[in-house]
């Protein structure tokens, strides 16, 4: 759950997660919505699969981008399950 909480503490990795709620993305047209270099979106993209909040499947030579909507799930249970152990 640590690097889950990591990925979500930077702002571009939420801002990424917004993106994605609208559809599926290439990691190009993630790189294209902000002014940082495509190694570092390449990296929020890498931090953000290694939490599980986004997954990514190859068609050709690119590589689309969706939430795993299955942890955002989990978060949402551990909350309510959190704050029910009062």
């Amino acid at each position: 759950m640590n690097s889950l909480f990591k990925a979500l503490n930077d702002k571009t990795r939420r801002e990424i997660l917004e993106l994605l709620k609208k559809g599926d993305l290439t990691a190009g047209e993630i790189a294209n919505q902000f002014k940082i270099s495509k190694p570092s979106i390449s990296h929020h993209l890498d931090l953000l699969k290694q939490a599980g909040l986004v997954q990514s499947v190859k068609e050709g030579q690119f590589i689309y981008y969706s939430l795993n909507t299955t942890v955002m799930d989990e978060i949402i249970k551990w909350f309510v399950d959190f704050k029910t152990r009062e």
